[in-house]
């Protein structure tokens, strides 16, 4: 049977939990609870679903927008739309958020009221579009709008993830060959130079006792070596190591300036979609400030504050650092033909091609420095690991 969570309000408190019923209408009869009473029903995976998938399946927002967008424009009403857009969902937990987005919409709610209902599936950069066009007319629009400004987040998310694949590929196999020579050659070169004691290098000395220990203890070996490959990984997913390791990316020289051209690239296109919605710049710029840089939220948040005391955009991003002389122009005319909105998004796909130079570089400068880094550290094992029988062969001579 399907599991929906109710939410309902009892003497001026709000309450959730989860029932189990064979379909919406009847979630209030089976909590015990009035019709009244009810605030909100949304379907969730139910526990089958949950374990085949291992999680719940991630929302489309991208494809959603689009479809949404092409179901409008086709001139189907926004709650048709809706249930269409969930009646040919396949995954239980996609068609539960749909399902309480659309449960809204027949109980007379808003489109932003019925998408900020579903926190998860919804951020606030997509209700704050969606809202500032539900007041001005344009939802097809913004939601078509959204879908492009997605869809070159996507593409970018995917240029510098391909461009991670050699490097981690590199890494993986050389860290496998070395662990090799270590749990497999190395043990066995250290039984047989045992007899040489103290002619043995200090460095081939070392290498055979590392040796020796990852004979004895291969899983051991194993595991910590996987520990050390993975702890890179686990650090980026904690947001503080992350944003300090961002900040120092930021302050190196040579990368810095096309870091920041890049993050000015992407807040410029997410203000441009904001303001082309009709969004507010004070408000634009806020909601802005949650998808933008670290390092250049603080200098928003000043440009907020001279906007608010009535400062142009353009003067308030120039004396916070946050133009370029391409964009400070095109924002300038931009402001005196009210187009600020298109022109920043002209300005983003100006800086296009700047991000494609930074993946290039960043790419040519670090396989080399990898492989050279591999290269050099499997050599250094493979000689340290010889050098002993050299010597015993020139002693023999």
């Amino acid at each position: 049977m399907p599991q929906f969570e109710v939410r309902w309000s009892d003497a001026g408190r709000i309450h959730r939990r989860r029932v189990d019923a064979p379909d919406a209408q009847a979630v209030a009869a089976a909590a015990g609870l009035r019709a009244q009473q009810v605030l909100g029903v949304e379907r969730v995976a139910d526990a089958r679903s949950v374990r085949a998938g291992g999680r719940a399946d991630r929302f489309p927002l991208r494809l959603f927008s689009k479809e949404l967008a092409v179901l409008l424009g086709a001139g189907i009403p926004l709650l048709e739309a809706v249930a269409t857009l969930r009646e040919k969902e396949s995954s239980v937990s996609i068609a539960g958020v749909l399902h309480g987005v659309e449960q809204h919409l027949r109980a007379g709610d808003a489109f932003s009221t019925a998408l900020r209902a579903q926190p998860r599936a919804f951020d606030e950069l997509y209700t704050a579009v969606v809202s500032s066009a539900e007041r001005t007319g344009q939802l097809r629009e913004a939601l078509d709008a959204h879908s492009r400004y997605l869809a070159w987040v996507e593409a970018l998310r995917d240029r510098l993830i391909g461009a991670s694949i050699y490097p981690l590929v590199l890494v993986f196999a050389g860290s496998a060959v070395v662990m090799f020579l270590l749990v497999y050659v190395v043990p066995r070169f250290a039984g047989l130079l045992d007899g040489m004691g103290g002619d043995i290098p200090a460095g081939s000395r070392a290498l055979l006792f590392v040796g020796a220990w990852t004979g004895a203890h291969p899983q051991l070996a194993l595991t910590l070596a996987a520990m050390l490959l993975t702890a890179p990984w686990l650090a980026w997913t904690q947001p503080g190591v992350r944003d300090r390791l961002l900040a120092a990316m930021w302050s190196v020289p040579g990368t810095a300036g096309r870091l920041r051209t890049v993050a000015l690239a992407r807040l410029y296109r997410t203000l441009s979609m904001l303001l082309t919605a009709g969004v507010p710049i004070s408000q634009a710029l806020r909601t802005a400030n949650g998808v933008a840089a670290a390092p250049l939220r603080a200098a928003l948040e000043a440009a907020t504050a001279r906007i608010d005391r009535g400062e142009r955009l353009s003067d308030a991003m120039l004396h916070e650092g946050l133009t370029t002389p391409v964009a400070l122009r095109m924002l300038r005319v931009g402001e005196r033909s009210g187009s600020v909105g298109p022109m920043l998004g002209d300005a983003a796909s100006f800086y296009d091609e700047e991000l494609a130079r930074l993946t290039e570089v960043v790419t040519r400068l670090i396989n080399p420095l990898l492989m050279l880094l591999m290269g050099s550290l499997i050599g250094g094992v493979v000689v340290l690991m010889y050098l002993p029988i050299f010597q015993l062969m020139d002693a023999v001579q």
